[in-house]
């Protein structure tokens, strides 16, 4: 590298290329729109850089020499790599392309939601990877996203980080659900929980998911100065449901998340006496991903297998 002069103009490059594919300096200048004395002027530079003619005399005019010739296909990989740093963005092409895909997402998803999102990335891009992480207060998936190692992250906030670009996915009206032959539910309608029925009641909920964050029903009853009777904390949401058919907990979540499982096992919904404000799921992403074609390819399909929710 040490050899190599302060100032080494890729126009210069160019320059060689086309000396050494057109091998006429006419024709050079006139592809380029410049004088001819300045494409010789640069001819002349050029064999001082390189202790080389480049282009000498032929029977049938100017013919490179070995060294030029040699010259050839690293100058034009100079100029593709260089053209590369600064075009456009290529379209990402999912049915020929391979990425890997990086998703976080808490386990109280709708249980649709993310087999629909792998169902889509490998039929859209089936050279593509999905690896999918769960979410925990100790994940920090703020320091991931920044890092790369995650390039979405789906969960509910209330606020969401506003450094993040983010776009809401959906809205989950919250309900609650227990065993149907309980004796609370055997004897009381759909519609009849009371506010302090729903306190009393002995609640299972998720653990902490986010870290600093306990999520939109605790933080929602504190703000109310109510307390509900938690009696059971699982770090397992999707096992909570099967807690319900063998107990007579409640739980409170979102209607999406419970549609599945009153279709499949033996549980009544309730609505809830409380005015708690709906679930609002986002995806979350880093900037460091905002204009990369592959990745805007993955948000569109996450919004889209969200939507398709909302009309089952």
């Amino acid at each position: 590298m040490s050899g190599l002069p302060d100032h080494l103009d890729i126009h210069l490059i160019r320059i060689l290329y086309l000396l050494l594919s057109e091998r006429n300096v006419s024709r050079v200048a006139l592809k380029l729109n410049q004088p001819q004395p300045s494409i010789s002027a640069s001819l002349r530079k050029l064999r001082e850089l390189t202790g080389d003619p480049l282009l000498v005399r032929g029977a049938r005019g100017m013919v490179p020499t070995q060294h030029g010739e040699s010259l050839l296909q690293p100058a034009k990989r100079i100029l593709d790599e260089t053209e590369k740093l600064f075009s456009q963005k290529t379209a990402f092409l999912p049915q020929h392309e391979a990425r890997t895909f990086h998703i976080a997402a808490p386990d109280y998803l709708d249980s649709q939601f993310l087999p629909n999102i792998v169902a889509s990335v490998r039929r859209e891009s089936p050279k593509s990877r999905v690896v999918i992480y769960g979410l925990g207060p100790e994940i920090d998936y703020l320091r991931l996203l920044s890092d790369g190692e995650l390039d979405v992250v789906i969960a509910n906030w209330d606020e969401p980080p506003q450094h993040l670009h983010m776009s809401k996915l959906f809205e989950d009206e919250i309900a609650c659900i227990m065993r149907a032959d309980c004796a609370y539910a055997l004897r009381t309608g759909a519609d009849d929980m009371t506010v302090e029925d729903y306190l009393s009641l002995p609640h299972v909920a998720p653990s902490q998911m986010l870290a600093g964050y306990f999520g939109v029903i605790e933080a929602f009853l504190a703000k109310q100065n109510l307390h509900r009777n938690v009696v059971v904390e699982s770090a397992y949401f999707g096992l909570i449901p099967y807690m319900l058919t063998r107990s007579d907990l409640v739980l409170t979540t979102g209607r999406q998340f419970m549609r599945f499982y009153e279709k499949n096992l033996p549980l009544k919904t309730f609505k809830v006496p409380i005015a708690f404000p709906a679930m609002r799921f986002y995806q979350l992403w880093h900037e460091r991903v905002h204009q990369a074609p592959e990745h805007k390819w993955l948000r569109e399909l996450i919004s889209s297998t969200a939507k398709s929710l909302l009309v089952r």
